[in-house]
């Protein structure tokens, strides 16, 4: 007979507090912005912050004789269930506010952030109070890098390592570390982080941006979430080009492995261009806008996709800008709209669909299943037919030169069958709940990939308000399996993690 595993639930708890609490004083900075702006809900915010804070302290307050030991599957349980109940928590400020009463909506809306995916069901975004729209961009900011992170710089402080949780947030197969110690990696990456969005903002308010709309988009790009202080999302400065390049610089740093930013910021340029992952990234992008903005070029009327200004430096340059803006915007699942790609002919909406499969580089905010696995899974795939002409002769997979673990590769082919499963799963509950079939498909292909805009009556010009509340609560768990590539929050589900075996 086996027994239950023993979880060091004291220690659980008392960092589900650290991160409740964490996410309450977001909130009071939130608040100073409704202040600043006087967008009437500012004693709201404040309210929100406090009750968050408060209850986040009960939380570690009542578990402050705990264990300063956490074993891989606390770890597991901290990251899945802070994530959820950061999430829960951050549904106050639009309910307090009444931005968003219903809290099916504000759950929805919460999640959306946190995972990055930018998913909306805000139909006039532009009347919400200010305060609320930073708390919205703010939610972007914590997930994109992961709460987790920011709090395992800070567990040495509380006497806690921080690897457990590490190795259950970090996104991807990559191991690379920037440093030794694990807590002086993530805060290496944060310092990365918060100077690009730094940075992006004040690029930004050069190019024309009031400031609010300039930190806005900059937590939002940086992140790779998507959501935006406009109804029409970018397309709203498609008559300032240079607003859009911008955002297609840092959308692409964001996509891009945050040690490669640290190997750039070292001069250490030759470690940047051998990298297997970032080669692949580049030439894709380039390749798939090139492709995109000809076809565009010949085929398409872009007075009817961009929502206004179609053309500005002439028709071509708006074609590729566009095309290149929306391949940046998918394939990093940062998800802002410059156009909607559903009418730029059947064929570039259906390869836009499938690059809701690509996914971003490992260790970026991307979601998705990450360029390095489809790498390595072409590679391996490649192999078999040399191993079926030379059965004995061994031949491992190679990575930057590097051969791959066995494991690893095991590790990447499962979790392809358990993304396409999730995904078919995904499209049937859609379906059953009553989704036409290109919503349906759409739908879970996003929320799974953590993109945003999907097909159908959930596209660039449309927000996923239509859908009914079941659905909406399913959107939301796909969101949370593919933010945390899967793994991470099915095991919970299974009775072999409960069982000490």
């Amino acid at each position: 007979m086996s027994s239950f595993v023993k979880l060091n639930y004291k220690i659980i708890f008392y960092l589900m507090g650290l991160l409740i609490m964490v996410n309450g004083g977001f909130m009071l900075l939130s608040s100073t912005i409704s202040f600043y702006y006087k967008d009437g809900v500012g004693n709201q915010m404040v309210i929100a912050g406090i009750v968050t804070i408060l209850l986040g302290a009960i939380f570690m307050f009542s578990t402050k004789n705990h264990r300063k030991y956490l074993q891989k599957r606390d770890g597991y349980v901290i990251v899945t269930f802070g994530w959820i109940f950061m999430s829960l928590t951050g549904t106050l400020p639009y309910i307090f506010t009444g931005s968003i009463p219903s809290f099916t909506n504000a759950f929805f809306e919460t999640m959306s952030g946190y995972t990055t995916t930018g998913a909306s069901i805000l139909n006039d975004i532009e009347s919400v109070p200010y305060g609320v729209l930073f708390w919205r961009s703010i939610t972007h900011w914590i997930g994109g890098m992961g709460i987790i992170v920011l709090a395992i710089a800070i567990l040495p402080l509380l006497g806690i390592g921080g690897m457990e949780l590490f190795a259950a947030e970090a996104p991807g197969p990559s191991s690379d570390k920037l440093h030794p110690r694990i807590t002086d990696t993530a805060k290496r990456l944060w310092i990365i982080y918060v100077g690009y969005t730094i940075a992006e903002t004040i690029l930004l308010k050069i190019a024309g941006m009031s400031f609010f709309d300039a930190i806005n988009h900059s937590l939002s790009t940086l992140s790779t979430g998507g959501f935006s202080t406009k109804n029409s999302s970018i397309a709203y400065w498609n008559d300032q080009p240079m607003i859009q390049y911008i955002i297609m610089v840092f959308m692409f740093l964001a996509g891009t492995n945050f040690v490669l930013s640290y190997f750039m910021f070292k001069r250490k340029f030759r470690k940047i261009f051998h990298d297997e992952e970032f080669k692949f990234y580049l030439i894709a992008v380039v390749a798939i806008s090139i492709m995109a903005s000809l076809v565009i070029y010949y085929q398409v009327d872009m007075s009817q996709s961009t929502v206004d200004h179609p053309m500005v430096l002439g028709r071509f340059e708006s074609g590729f800008r566009h095309s290149l803006f929306q391949v940046l915007a998918i394939i990093t699942t940062t998800g802002f709209v410059s156009a909607d790609y559903t009418i730029w002919t059947p064929f570039l909406t259906l390869f836009f669909f499938g690059l809701m499969f690509l996914g971003g580089s490992a260790g970026s905010t991307s979601g998705g299943i990450k360029i390095v696995r489809h790498i390595l899974l072409i590679k391996n795939g490649l192999l078999e037919f040399r191993r079926t002409l030379h059965p004995r002769a061994i031949l491992p997979v190679r990575y930057n030169t590097k051969a791959v673990q066995q494991p690893i590769v095991f590790n990447i082919l499962a979790f392809f069958i358990l993304y396409l499963l999730s995904f078919i799963i995904g499209v049937l509950v859609f379906s059953w709940m009553g989704l036409d079939f290109k919503t349906a498909l759409g739908g879970a292909a996003s929320s799974l990939g953590n993109v945003g805009p999907a097909l159908g009556d959930l596209g660039p010009v449309n927000n996923y308000a239509s859908l009914p509340s079941p659905a909406k609560w399913w959107s939301a768990f796909l969101m949370l399996i593919g933010r945390l590539e899967l793994f991470t929050v099915l095991i919970l589900l299974t009775p072999y993690f409960w069982r000490n075996r």
